[in-house]
């Protein structure tokens, strides 16, 4: 069920995002705030790969976007990087699936000194995904009008 939900999730911030420009998805059109849905995109994918990856899964991979506490997924979003960062992201989805894919929901790892599991995280990224996508579901709405995707 949790699997199921993070991936409805994921989807809907996709679906969010469907139909518009690589220039569009770079807008932030919602001043004073600098958030863009390229920014989220680039985002979520640094956050996937933090938590299933590299938390749970113990992965040694490299700092996606600046890793844990920096604001280039934000930030440094590129109109031209726009197509490779939705594809980047979908990628990253199926490594995170993949990564934890043998692990039971109780597996355990610390983190800030306590003690997190797979079923923990799973929550905390349906969480993420739902947070997200009502920014991004305001974005949208500014850029074309389009809402309840």
């Amino acid at each position: 069920m949790l699997e199921t939900y993070l991936r409805w999730q994921r989807t809907r911030m996709l679906n969010i995002c469907a139909g518009l420009s690589a220039e569009q998805l770079a807008l932030r059109p919602v001043p004073p705030s600098t958030l863009s849905l390229l920014g989220l995109i680039r985002h979520l994918a640094k956050v996937e790969w933090i938590w299933f990856r590299q938390r749970v899964a113990g992965e040694n991979v490299p700092a996606l976007h600046g890793g844990p506490g920096s604001q280039t997924d934000f930030q440094e979003g590129q109109v031209a990087d726009a197509p490779r960062e939705v594809e980047a992201l979908m990628e990253e989805w199926q490594r995170a699936d993949d990564a934890v894919a043998e692990l039971p929901l109780d597996h355990t790892f610390s983190f800030r000194d306590e003690t997190w599991s797979l079923r923990m995280v799973y929550l905390h990224m349906i969480g993420e995904y739902a947070c997200h996508n009502g920014h991004a579901d305001l974005i949208r709405e500014q850029i074309d009008g389009v809402t309840g995707r």
